[in-house]
């Protein structure tokens, strides 16, 4: 099917629609308009951008990726389409550059090559070109690859000039490498649900590149939309992830740490093995996300289970936990009982001035009558989180979250007098969600439906009670709410 056609199919019912294509099946039917929105949403961000080399190679993608449940990387590299494409356009990267796990001394760099590679980074220091690398990229791993760039300043922009097989890389803008500072206020933007619908959202990125975060964390739902057990479907949504403009302006200028919801894990409101699927599928699909990021790690490395992590950014502490891998249908266990434990000791050990610790789906139970959140699953698991930060008077704790389209907050009311800050930007996709705001909701803060938004924490740790200020701001620049919270506040009594 041309391109042409496909972008006009969409603007049709679907009865039309079913009609043209006569004897198609409901799920074939299902399939195509998937990724016929695919297709669409990518060139809607972009009028003036001429994507035709793009929409190309996304249609080739489809075909490998698409006919057969477990596509990978070797099928890809034997489709002659594919592999006239590359050969027609040089293009030597499919993906990237993504920077993730940034310090004072360095960050993380990744890169998808369009065939297996090697590559390396290069950097100008005091006059001195230093090398990083090689690492290669091989079908087995997607054909993507982490290059560690560390041992620089605080402080500091380097210059990053990339190779990929000895030839140059030319992205679209000029490659900048920034470590974070020494003694100054840490900005870090957050939200979840960016979809297909606002990968390509070129306003919402400039607002956040404006706004010149040191890192962004995304919380789920970000990339690959309901593909169940369909590891090949998998794959491309990831490679679709890297055709949009925006993504590639956010992803190549802001580093990024990602955890998955239940969308890009298997379906809506999925969790570990649904019944119809395998501890393999369930495998399969944590494979290809770790393939897909810079993240610092994914869970349990050596069992491969999950996809948690703690990292630290200036003087905040990270968590992000995972609450679909483990999660057990019959004792309603979000985390898992290994995950609950690394969960305390992080918390115990942790060393920051303040702590965010995100999860996928909302601690509060107050959105949807709590459907999805730790509220109905596991009040005993979020009970025996909230009284360890409670008994050990664990300061700064901030909890973040997402999954019920749009942005809200809320205040977590506790017998002791002390109360948790919860705050659910889940509108970086712009979608319609449930009811913004409830009057029988005593304690929210904000509540915006239908609406583009991320959130942002500015952390001014140089005070003598150290503080923290969460914007929540619109496509078009609005601060829609904003709080400012000292750490005495965020500290048990």
């Amino acid at each position: 099917m041309k391109n042409s056609l496909v972008i006009a199919f969409l603007f049709l019912s679907l009865p039309t629609f079913a009609q043209m294509v006569g004897d198609r099946t409901h799920q074939q039917l299902s399939k195509n308009r998937s990724w016929e929105t695919s297709l669409y949403m990518l060139n809607h961000w972009t009028p003036d951008l001429d994507l035709r080399k793009e929409n190309e190679l996304a249609e080739i993608l489809h075909t490998v990726f698409s006919n057969h449940k477990e596509a990978d990387f070797d099928r890809l590299l034997a489709d002659q389409n594919y592999l006239s494409w590359v050969e027609t356009h040089q293009k030597i990267l499919l993906g990237g550059p993504v920077w993730g796990n940034v310090s004072q001394e360095g960050v993380d760099l990744w890169v998808r090559t369009s065939k297996s590679s090697m590559v390396v980074a290069a950097i100008e220091d005091h006059g001195t070109v230093r090398i990083f690398g090689p690492v290669e990229t091989e079908a087995k791993t997607d054909l993507s690859a982490v290059l560690k760039i560390h041992g620089l300043e605080p402080g500091t922009s380097y210059p990053v000039s990339t190779m990929i097989d000895g030839e140059p890389v030319e992205f679209d803008n000029p490659l900048i490498l920034n470590t974070l500072p020494e003694d100054e206020p840490i900005r870090i933007a957050f939200g979840t649900c960016f979809h297909r619908w606002g990968l390509g959202n070129n306003e919402q990125v400039g607002q956040i590149l404006a706004r010149k975060p040191h890192a962004m964390l995304l919380g789920g739902d970000i990339a690959v939309q309901d593909r169940r057990d369909q590891i090949g479907m998998h794959r491309f949504d990831y490679l679709m992830r890297d055709l949009f403009p925006a993504w590639r302006q956010l992803s190549s200028k802001v580093p990024v740490y990602a955890t998955w919801d239940d969308h890009d894990y298997m379906d809506d409101d999925l969790s570990g093995i649904p019944e119809g699927f395998t501890a393999a599928d369930r495998t399969s699909i944590r494979e290809v996300f770790t393939q897909s990021w810079a993240n610092p790690g994914y869970g349990n490395q050596d069992k491969k289970e999950g996809v948690y992590f703690k990292t630290q950014i200036g003087s905040v502490d990270v968590i992000m936990v995972d609450n679909r891998f483990f999660r057990d249908e019959e004792t309603g266990a979000f985390l898992g009982e290994e995950q609950m434990d690394w969960l305390e000791k992080q918390l115990l050990e942790a060393t920051g001035e303040f702590i965010i610790l995100s999860c996928g789906t909302m601690w509060s139970d107050y959105v949807s009558n709590g459907k999805d959140s730790w509220g109905v699953w596991d009040p005993e698991g979020r009970e025996k989180i909230f009284q360890l930060i409670e008994k050990h008077r664990i300061p700064g704790v901030l909890l973040i979250s997402g999954d019920r389209h749009g942005a809200r907050g809320f205040t977590i009311p506790r017998e002791s007098g002390f109360q948790f800050y919860e705050f659910e930007p889940a509108s970086l996709g712009g979608r319609h969600g449930p009811a913004a705001t409830n009057t029988d909701w005593e304690t929210q803060l904000f509540g915006f439906d239908n609406t583009y938004a991320f959130g942002e924490f500015t952390f001014d740790t140089q005070l003598s009670d150290p503080e923290v200020t969460f914007r929540l701001i619109s496509e078009d620049g609005e601060s829609l709410f904003s709080l400012v919270l000292k750490r005495s506040e965020l500290t048990p009594p």
